[in-house]
This record gives structure tokens, C-alpha cells and sequence, in this order.
């Protein structure tokens, strides 16, 4: 982050003491940061310690006649590469999605034309409410990013989502809001019937180690779930793509998110929500060896075969398809089987609980794991389409633009 500039607001809430790290750690990092403290958040941190922090004066006041003699809040939105809002409150998020601008902080916010990353914190009552959901997805359509917030405990007592992200995740993503070299930002004016949406995607397999050396996964390329990010892009999505260990090229424009195991995975799809589509392409393991060996496990003449205890992997599909308060409007699972396609996808889709399954045949004879075509049969609560053999990127396509016309049907019955 070296010479980039950082405009941090913070707003009013107690996790405001943790934006004071993050200050220090993104000036440690070789960022700028100025600040803008809100009036509530000025009763959280005091102005001096994030002046002596940032090295840089706070700002605090819109009608301030030394700044605004040349139309300070103008020059604050748009000298920064990139604006944080952290802790980003309840009132706050309300007010951004609403356009609302009575005070320096939404000022600038609503004049900004720079990548906009908030950091929400608010009791969970608050977080879970139908008002607060309807404010997240109206700033996700509008082009804000989003990190956490995060389950724990409460200053309040209580329990659930809607603590602050912590500071290393708040610097991870604003990594990769600001990096040119793995070209994860995203053009806020792309075109398509994906336009303002999130998308989702899992690729690949998952590796679990049974040694520091030896590990069980599955043959999956992760071709089909690059396809899909690539074209989400294509089609305007933010495009969020989790990927297991594979050898193809991140595709450009895409917030790429790297994970081994299937915990990681899960863990990275949680953090990634909220989204309006979640496509799970991954081929994860569905068990890992319960105690990983410290060592390289040897093998000895006259010693027996190791014997390895397996435990389930937590299912991804289903935890997302039945999150309580941040469920993607559309979720699509695959189903890779090599017999009985269709009826082991029709279990699996009432079993899951997701909206559509994406089947296909990866025995031998399919030929799919690997190659640059599939041929898959997609099924809903009512329908079974079978398609014929079609490249991985029109098998995207022709997928994420049926799922654009069923998000628009969703967003137009809710309104």
C-alpha cells in the first residue's frame, strides 16, 4: 500500500477504538490516511490521538470556512484512492443508501467518485433488521464493498452478527480493493443485466492434509467456476471468486479469494456475503482425516497400513441456501456424479435446500473433469432442462444470464 491514499471516516460506535489500529497499521504499511470523525464517533476517539496516529489534521466540520474556501469536502472524495468507513453504523449505512448528506461524512461520501469499502458494526438486533437488510443490498447494487461484520459477543451482552471486523481483515480487504497487480478492482460503470449485483462463485477442489505432504482432494480444474466469475464480470457483477488450489490464471477484475481446506472455504464464503447470487462449483472433499499427522508418516518394513479416522467436512452448500439473515436471493449448487445424474441432483436439490442444482457426468467416460466443454442438466423446484454439449464459458453464460432474469423477477416482486 505503498504511497496509496486512504480516506478513513469514522463513525460512532465502540468498536471505533479499533479504527485507531487501523490507522496505525495502514501508515505502517506506507499508506496516507486522512480522517473524517463524525460527531458521534468524537465521542468514542478524541480528535487529537487520530491527528497524532494519522500525522494529518481531522476532519470534522462541513461548514468550516478555512476548508471550504476551496469546497474542502469536493477535494476530500476525490483525493483518495480509496474511502473506508469504519465502524460504519446502522445510521450511517441508512443514510448512504438513502443519499441523505447533513453532515461532512455522507457529504462526502455522496461526492465521491472513488471505490467506497464500509466496515459495519451495530448491535445484531439492529444488523438483522428487515431495514438495515434492505440498506445492505441498495449499497451492494450501488457499488460498496463490504467487510464483516462478524459474529462474537456484544458490548451490549448479546451474541451474533454485528461486531466490526477485526483490523487484519479490514486491511486484507482494503488490499485488494487498492492492488492494480492482481487487478482486483472493479469497474463501478460496467454495463450488463449483472450490473450492481454480487456474485458468488466457489472453484476448484479442496486439499485436506492428512500429513505435512499428502492430502485427499478430487480432480476438479476449477474451469467451469473460473468461467463463470469471468462472465459474471462480463455481464456488470461484482464478482467474488473463492478458489481451491488449481493452475489456471485469476480472472482479471475479480476479487479472488485463494483457500485450501474445505473450513477455509466456508469460512471465506461467510465473510463474503452479502451477495445476490452464490454459484458452489467447488468440488469440495466431503471428509478430512480427523487428526493430521505432524510429521511426513513413514512407512517401515513389517509396520501395518496407517489407519485414518474421517470426519465430515461441513457442508457450504447448505449452510449458505439456509443462512439466516444473509441468504443470497438466488443460490445454484453443482452436482458432479458419474451415475444416476439427474435423480442424485433432484435429492440433492431438496436435500440442500438451494434454488437450482447444476448436474453433470464426471465419470471416465464423461470426460468433463479438465476438458474445455461440459454438458449439464439444470434443475429447479418445477423444471428439468438438459443442455446440450456446450463450452464451459457458454455453459456460463447461458446459466448467469437465466439467473439475471430470475434475480430481476425476485427484485421486481419484492418492490
Amino acid at each position: 500500500m505503498n504511497g496509496k491514499r486512504i480516506l478513513l471516516i469514522i463513525g460512532g460506535g465502540i468498536a471505533a477504538f479499533k479504527s485507531l489500529d487501523l490507522i496505525r497499521r495502514l501508515k505502517e504499511r506506507g499508506a496516507s490516511v486522512s480522517v473524517v470523525l463524525t460527531k458521534s464517533g468524537a465521542e468514542f476517539v478524541t480528535p487529537l490521538s487520530v491527528t497524532v496516529l494519522s500525522g494529518d489534521a481531522v476532519h470534522d466540520e462541513l461548514f468550516n470556512p478555512l476548508g471550504e474556501a476551496d469546497i474542502g469536502h469536493i477535494e476530500l472524495s476525490r483525493q483518495a484512492d480509496l474511502i473506508v468507513v469504519a465502524p460504519a453504523t446502522a445510521n450511517m449505512m441508512a443514510r448512504m443508501a438513502s443519499g441523505i448528506a447533513d453532515d461532512l461524512a455522507t457529504t462526502v461520501l455522496l461526492a465521491t467518485d472513488k471505490p467506497v469499502l464500509i466496515a459495519p458494526a451495530m448491535n445484531v438486533r439492529m444488523w438483522e433488521h428487515a431495514a438495515t437488510r434492505r440498506n445492505v443490498k441498495r449499497l451492494a447494487k450501488d457499488g460498496i464493498k463490504m467487510v464483516g461484520p462478524n459474529e462474537g459477543d456484544m458490548a451490549c451482552g448479546e451474541f451474533g452478527p454485528g461486531r466490526m471486523a477485526e483490523v487484519p481483515e479490514i486491511l486484507d480487504a482494503i488490499e485488494q480493493n487498492i492492488s492494480a497487480e492482481n487487478s482486483n478492482l472493479v469497474s463501478l460503470d460496467r454495463k450488463g443485466p449483472l450490473q450492481g449485483r454480487h456474485v458468488l462463485v466457489t472453484a476448484g477442489p479442496t486439499r485436506e492434509p492428512i500429513d505435512p505432504v499428502r492430502y485427499i482432494s478430487n480432480h476438479s480444474s476449477g474451469k467451469q467456476g473460473y468461467a463463470i466469475a469471468a462472465i459474471a464480470r462480463d455481464l456488470g457483477a461484482e464478482v467474488t471468486l473463492i478458489t481451491g488450489p488449481t493452475n489456471l490464471k485469476r480472472p482479471d477484475g475479480v476479487w479472488v479469494i485463494e483457500v485450501e481446506t474445505a473450513r477455509e472455504m466456508k469460512r471465506a464464503a461467510v465473510k463474503a456475503l452479502p451477495a445476490d447470487i452464490a454459484i458452489f462449483t467447488a468440488a469440495v472433499a466431503d471428509w478430512r482425516v480427523k487428526g493430521k499427522a505432524g510429521k511426513k508418516i513413514k512407512k517401515a518394513k513389517g509396520k501395518s497400513t496407517p489407519d485414518f479416522e474421517l470426519v465430515e467436512n461441513p457442508d457450504i452448500l447448505k449452510s449458505i441456501a439456509n443462512h439466516k439473515s444473509k441468504r443470497p436471493d438466488l443460490v445454484i449448487g453443482f452436482a458432479a456424479e458419474t451415475n444416476n445424474v439427474v435423480e442424485y441432483a433432484k435429492a440433492k436439490l431438496k436435500r440442500k435446500g438451494c434454488d437450482w442444482i447444476v448436474a453433470n457426468d464426471v465419470s471416465e467416460e464423461g470426460g468433463v473433469m479438465g476438458a474445455e466443454t461440459n454438458t449439464v442438466h439444470l434443475l429447479t423446484a418445477n423444471t428439468l432442462e438438459s443442455w446440450p454439449e456446450l463450452s464451459k464459458s457458454d455453459v456460463a453464460e447461458r446459466l448467469l444470464r437465466r439467473a439475471a432474469a430470475e434475480l430481476s423477477g425476485i427484485t421486481q416482486a419484492a418492490e
